[in-house]
């Protein structure tokens, strides 16, 4: 059963809050949206409401403060329903040149604060939609005035962000109060600008609630979404789980380095914790207050090598989860999870080869990664994944020394240089061409998914459809693009269809309404009833693209393949390969490619020098 806190709207410089309990006539409390409230004011300010708004004085000292603000949704759906149909835009006129005022985080700090008073340390959830930047009061990210720009990548790594440093405390100082009370924070942003989610990311990392990006309320993408965020499974309950603890137990051989996902720490520093840190780290228990089927954590250990006790050959390294979380019901359920690995000696590459899995591994690498980007230069991150991919390459590859050609690398290992290649092309190290908001919005994705999703996002998927047989999976690669081809990529955050330049052409000329070309017209279908099958599922509800070749949307698809064939060398040495049908597009990039890439590693990876 869902429970529904007071609706809070945030006008000028007002915060309006709407009790729903009230049946006489509409009552709302008005805050300064210039002032952050605290939670001691706050608390005395809903006893005072509660007492000298109830309808009945005798009945006041006896009423509960949880009613007045949090009630049944069988209980106050109507008035719910009205309050909601009756919001209407800002009447206040806003001069020419200026930004609507908008008091965003001193209406979050409102929801946390009467949240707090009223459940703490229990399950909950705070909804927050923002159509625009703060720009004023606590929070703020930007002013009024038109002609000064939200902050952008290059002012924040020019240290230009005026706003930025001041909103992020006050956000996270609000996310900390929330995880430490098991209430969760989505943030549903949608506006053609930037709204401030970079500042407000703390919000969904530390309470583990949804953050949707999106350009308008009114979209079908957004509604579908927003639907699918109160789906249920066959019992009839909500797909999410509340105030969850994770606690994580290993044998005296490990020690654990820290997490990497939506939780915060609960400080419990035992023996168990290592002196390498990783993540959210110094602890053996996380706080994660919102769960979902989809929610995973990527946890990171350390090897104690102990010369006076070595780790016994042959024994078991062992390590427990146990899970603790409020099940949207409301019963409290506990989850253990043992696992046990064995041990085998570190100087036969072998056997530590034959357990290893490129795709959890390039998973992992990919949330450190991203991780060390939000406080490291990228171009320092970039190194680090290549020094320890050339390591990885050294001590399990097979080569000669000083001799590239001679590189060998066993097939367990094949696909992860390749991965690390589409991640340091991604759009999670890469921010060129990227909002901060939208940065923030794919790690925090990124740091949370499952690993078949992870990996999507990171290798997109690329899909080929033809008349010479049934679609299949091809490399994503420039050779792909086809004219007498249709692709379909999966990026995770987008689902595109590629029309080749001939298909194209064909579609424009109208072929597929003819009866003799009814296979061009199951043709066209195929990748649309596909992409229908993956949008039916996915949360959050990825964006659709429809293009064709030469069409202003394919550099969605041109900017994810591997450049075998650019500009360059198709005015260059490899000119004459063009003509043939089969030769692919070319892209008009600077990136190396997969093979450049590959070579170079080769190079640096026999070198002893490296």
């Amino acid at each position: 059963m869902f429970d529904i806190l007071s609706d809070i709207s945030c006008s000028c410089d007002l915060v309006l809050t709407d009790r729903c309990w009230f049946e006489i006539c509409a009552v709302s409390s008005k805050s300064r949206g210039i002032r952050d409230e605290l939670k001691p004011t706050l608390c005395m300010i809903c006893v005072v409401v509660c007492y000298f708004t109830s309808p009945v004085a005798d009945m006041a000292p006896n009423m509960d403060l949880h009613s007045r603000f949090l009630q049944p949704v069988h209980k106050c759906d109507m008035a719910l329903t009205d309050l909601l149909q009756e919001i209407q835009p800002d009447p206040w006129p806003v001069a020419q040149g200026k930004r609507p005022l908008r008091s965003t985080g001193a209406a979050l700090s409102i929801a946390v604060g009467l949240l707090e008073c009223t459940y703490p340390n229990t399950g909950g959830r705070i909804m927050m939609f923002i159509g625009g930047p703060g720009s004023q009061g606590p929070g703020q990210v930007v002013d009024d005035e038109l002609k000064n720009p939200i902050r952008s990548h290059h002012a924040i790594e020019k240290d230009n962000a005026r706003w930025m440093r001041k909103a992020m405390k006050h956000y996270e100082a609000l996310a900390n109060r929330s995880a430490q009370n098991g209430h969760v924070i989505d943030l549903y942003s949608c506006s053609l600008d930037q709204t401030g989610l970079h500042e407000m990311k703390f919000c969904c990392n530390y309470t583990g609630g949804h953050m949707i990006l999106g350009d308008s309320f009114n979209t079908s993408l957004f509604k579908q979404t927003f639907q699918r965020v109160f789906a249920k499974d066959a019992q009839n309950e909500f797909k999410m789980a509340f105030n969850g603890n994770i606690e994580v137990k290993t044998s005296r051989e490990l020690k654990i380095s820290g997490c990497i996902g939506p939780c915060v720490s609960m400080n419990n520093k035992s023996a168990g914790v290592s002196e390498v840190e990783i993540g959210v780290s110094g602890t053996t228990q996380w706080k994660a207050c919102g769960l979902y089927p989809n929610t995973t954590f990527a946890i990171y250990f350390e090897v104690v090598n102990q010369h006076n006790a070595p780790i016994p050959q042959g024994g078991r390294g062992m390590v427990q989860y146990i899970t603790t979380y409020q099940h949207s019901a409301g019963q409290k359920r506990v989850r253990v999870t043992t696992v046990a690995r064995n041990w085998v000696d570190a100087s036969n590459a072998q056997h530590v080869a034959a357990g290893f899995d490129q795709e959890a591994a390039a998973v992992l690498m990919a949330r450190m990664a991203t991780f060390r980007a939000e406080s490291d230069d990228g171009p320092d991150v970039l190194r680090w994944i290549d020094r320890t991919l050339i390591r990885l390459c050294q001590k399990f590859g097979e080569y000669n020394k000083d001799d590239p050609s001679s590189f060998r690398f066993n097939e367990i290992f094949t696909l992860y240089p390749q991965f690390m290649f589409h991640l340091r092309r991604s759009q999670f190290l890469q921010v060129f061409n990227n909002s901060p908001d939208e940065t923030s919005y794919y790690r925090l994705t990124l740091c949370r998914e499952d690993l078949t999703s992870c990996l999507t996002m990171i290798q997109p998927v690329l899909f080929s459809y033809s008349f010479n047989g049934p679609p299949e999976p091809v490399l994503l690669d420039t050779s792909s693009i086809l004219p007498d081809r249709i692709l379909l990529m999966d990026t995770f955050f987008h689902i595109l269809i590629y029309h080749g330049e001939t298909i194209a052409l064909w579609r424009k000329e109208g072929y597929q309404n003819q009866p003799e070309y009814e296979n061009f017209k199951q043709l066209l279908a195929a990748p649309v009833s596909d992409a229908q099958e993956i949008l039916s599922v996915r949360f959050p509800m990825p964006r659709y693209i429809d293009t064709e070749h030469e069409g202003s949307q394919a550099r969605f698809l041109l900017s994810k393949v591997n450049p075998s064939q650019t500009h360059n060398t198709a005015l260059g040495y490899g000119a004459g390969v063009f003509g043939s049908e089969d030769a692919g597009t070319a892209v008009i990039t600077d990136d190396v490619s997969l093979q450049v890439f590959m070579e170079h590693l080769k190079k640096l990876s026999v070198s002893p020098s490296s």
